[in-house]
């Protein structure tokens, strides 16, 4: 099994490293040295281009730097994260900036499908069973064919990296969106 693991994950490298470096499909704006997420208007959703999968994999780079940081309502730092504050901070320091809120950040980008997951999609749950609505997220680190791994902040354990697959995140689930 983790040789199958191992030799999808080159699969998947080698064909990364093989696509074009033509400018990214978003286009940024800056402004007081940020970047707003702006898509195309005739944009028609395509593979990764080598651009992009640069910025995707410094986002969840920066993410993973949190990883073992307790969690903290609020919170943005390495005193203390929660799930918004994590993806938010991740997104920052490559100058990109999105909504703070989980329940903000649920609007942006467009939807994909759980098939179509693929590293730097966010992932919205609604973890609050008395209320139906988007309380958490996670940024996906890995996604290979049955196994998507997302790095988030939990008030139990703080910032760890999960899989979908387990009971509790699979019933939680609600949408994930790319907005990169």
């Amino acid at each position: 099994m983790q040789k199958i693991a191992i030799t999808l994950i080159v699969i998947c490298i080698c064909l990364y490293s093989c696509k074009s470096t033509k400018h990214p499909k978003i286009i940024t704006k800056k402004s007081e040295q940020t970047q707003t997420i702006t898509k195309r208007k005739s944009e028609v959703p395509s593979k990764t281009k080598t651009a992009d999968y640069d910025v995707i994999s410094t986002i969840v780079n920066n993410a993973k730097e949190y990883n073992g940081v307790r969690y903290k309502y609020g919170g943005t730092t390495t005193k203390g994260m929660d799930c918004s504050g994590l993806i938010y901070v991740a997104f920052k320091q490559e100058d990109i900036t999105i909504p703070r809120t989980s329940l903000a950040m649920s609007k942006e980008g467009r939807p994909i499908s759980l098939k179509g997951v693929r590293k730097g999609d966010l992932l919205f749950f609604q973890t609050n069973k008395n209320k139906k609505v988007v309380n958490h997220v996670g940024l996906v680190v890995e996604s290979l064919p049955g196994l998507i791994e997302f790095i988030h902040s939990t008030s139990s354990k703080g910032v760890i990296i999960s899989n979908l697959n387990e009971t509790y995140w699979r019933l939680a689930f609600f949408q994930a969106r790319r907005v990169l």
